[in-house]
């Protein structure tokens, strides 16, 4: 069954590698480059889930994710951090702090991608 995906990313790179991988699995996607208009996106879209890169040019991941969260209509969206930043430290952070659903260093493989994917909840599915 084909889900929708969002992936906020501000690397053409990275947006390409992921959506690649994410089509193959027979999914579709959509992009942001950035987390400017993301908001009305995820509010206007049922997404699988999002997956959001912590380095962007206008806000970082950990602040949007924080605006994402206080909104009671989104709060529960399924956030994948996507980062270089790949720390122990780090993914603490961003799993405990900024409250993603799962963490996902760069560069992704399909294996790693896959691996997260299982994790998504059954209601999501």
């Amino acid at each position: 069954m084909s889900e929708l995906f969002l992936i906020i990313d501000d690397s053409a790179i990275q947006r390409h590698l992921l959506s690649s991988f994410l089509q193959d699995l027979g999914h579709k996607v959509d992009f942001c480059e950035s987390s400017v208009g993301a908001l009305e996106k995820i509010i206007n879209n049922r997404y699988s889930a999002i997956f959001l890169d912590i380095v962007l040019p206008d806000q970082d991941g950990y602040k949007f994710l924080r605006e994402l969260r206080s909104h009671q209509q989104i709060a529960d969206q399924y956030v994948i951090l996507c980062s270089t930043k790949s720390t122990k430290l780090e993914i603490d952070y961003g799993l405990k702090r900024a409250k993603a659903d799962d963490y996902l260093p760069k560069p992704v493989s399909r294996e790693s991608l896959s691996e997260a994917l299982q994790k998504l909840p059954q209601q999501v599915r």
